[in-house]
């Protein structure tokens, strides 16, 4: 069954389409901390991935990994190639063209009932980047990654070829490569993925008020046991015995009997007004904010039916609201604990963080299953810890100290949020996997065309001469 999402321009349009110039000036990860680079877009991906160092969707990694390198600051934008090639409501699956957002499939199949089978936490991302980055959600304990319910991928490889890749079939390794590869094998063109049946478009949830950080792993690891979906804030400021104290969030998809009757209308989105200065976030400033995110819930636990992105998406319904961090930018650190390292991972974390006073509005603690065979891929069993911390003179030396603290307990940090990591202490991180990954680069792209501002800081990576 065809789903047409728009038409092709007619071949004049398209000409002149080709290549179109977005910007001449800084390039930038939702970090805010720009390089200078130009934006070349198409919708005709197959002419635009022809010589192009690197592709990029909506620009929603924190990092350099969408940042096209030093040596040819030019990138490949998917943003106008964003049909849906085709959807078929009897197997759920569907092919789109790599520059379809999540946000374009939300909206267009949440109606015949149908979802993205794993969203990360905004639904401003391409399809192509959720495979690049294989991004993850609230039910990673259940359903894995992005790319486990991907079954095939159109894409144009470094030495020209248009190649198809499935996870068990035909080019597997290019495949797994491309799963959490960071767009490092070649430019994604087309993606097709098997959706998910969903019963209504409310969820059903479920939150509490945990004292500190211990108590929030039991009870994390609780209700992902009973709950798809699981979630949580945690105020990483407070000391002692509230240390890790915050709100965990538990939800599944509202039965049609719970549910209204009614479909929920999207949510209606403000803009984020200014760049805040700097004294803005400081340390007393976000604890008082943490402090009364967790007292207003004041019942321990409480129960109702909520509109899909109010659980899905809380912040997507602020544009740009990176803003808050001010003109020198943010970067998100993320890792996940192995459940080997002990619940006494996350405080170890935490009392790093508050230790070197590192204030962060955002931390968040999700359940992780099993890792995929992505060569890269982030998550593993465990948890993963996300901070978002305003870039300051030390950023660089607390960057630093985490890492190893994660080093330690056996952990590892996620790609798609990283500006900072050393090579060092991703190689130490990665010991186990990077040779297979860095062979799959040989073979594939021996000569390192495909590259970004990333693979030069953590690979080395240079144009061959």
């Amino acid at each position: 069954m065809e789903i047409p999402w728009k038409p092709r321009r007619n071949l004049d349009q398209l000409e002149a389409m080709a290549h179109v110039p977005r910007s001449m000036q800084t390039i930038a990860g939702w970090g805010r901390i720009g390089t200078p680079g130009t934006e070349i877009l198409s919708e005709d991906l197959e002419r635009l991935s022809v010589g192009a160092v690197l592709s990029r969707g909506l620009g929603r990694s924190y990092g350099d990994s969408a940042i096209p390198p030093s040596d040819a600051p030019t990138v490949a934008t998917t943003t106008l190639a964003d049909r849906i090639l085709g959807f078929d409501p009897e197997s759920a699956v569907l092919r789109a063209e790599a520059g379809v957002s999540i946000e374009q499939l939300n909206r267009r199949l949440l109606r015949k009932g149908f979802f993205v089978p794993v969203t990360p936490g905004t639904q401003f991302v391409t399809m192509g980047g959720a495979v690049a980055a294989d991004v993850h959600g609230k039910n990673h304990h259940v359903d894995g990654c992005f790319g486990s319910h991907v079954l095939r991928l159109k894409l144009r490889v470094p030495d020209g070829r248009l190649v198809e890749a499935t996870p068990d079939g035909e080019h597997s390794d290019l495949f797994w490569a491309n799963v959490g590869g960071m767009g490092l094998f070649g430019h994604i063109l087309e993606v097709d993925v098997k959706m998910k049946a969903v019963p209504s478009p409310w969820i059903a949830q479920q939150t509490e008020r945990v004292d500190d950080i211990d108590q929030y792993i039991d009870l994390l690891k609780e209700r992902a046991a009973e709950f798809p979906f699981t979630v949580g804030w945690i105020d990483c400021l407070s000391t002692g015995k509230n240390l890790g104290r915050g709100t965990l969030i538990a939800g599944k998809w509202a039965s049609a009997e719970e549910a209204p009757r009614r479909f929920p209308e999207p949510k209606r989105r403000i803009t984020f007004p200014m760049e805040l200065p700097s004294w803005a976030l400081s340390r007393p400033t976000v604890q008082a904010f943490n402090t009364l995110n967790y007292w207003r819930h004041l019942p321990r636990k409480m129960n109702g039916l909520v509109h899909w992105e109010t659980f899905f998406y809380p912040l997507d319904m602020i544009r740009e609201w990176n803003r808050m961090y001010g003109k020198r930018g943010f970067t998100q650190y993320q890792c996940v604990l192995p459940d080997a390292a002990g619940r006494g991972a996350a405080r170890r974390v935490l009392e790093l963080l508050s230790r070197r006073g590192g204030a962060s509005f955002l931390c968040v603690i999700k359940d992780c299953g099993e890792a995929n065979r992505g060569l890269l891929s982030f998550p593993m069993k465990g948890i993963s810890i996300a901070l978002d911390i305003a870039v300051r003179d030390d950023t660089q030396a607390l960057i630093d100290a985490l890492n190893e603290q994660v080093l330690s307990d056996g952990g590892r940090i996620y790609l798609a949020k990283d500006q900072f990591t050393r090579p060092e202490h991703f190689r130490e991180m990665e010991k186990a996997r990077l040779g297979r990954f860095l062979e799959a680069r040989d073979r594939w792209d021996p000569q390192r065309k495909v590259r970004s501002r990333q693979s030069e800081r953590l690979f080395g990576d240079r144009a061959a001469t």
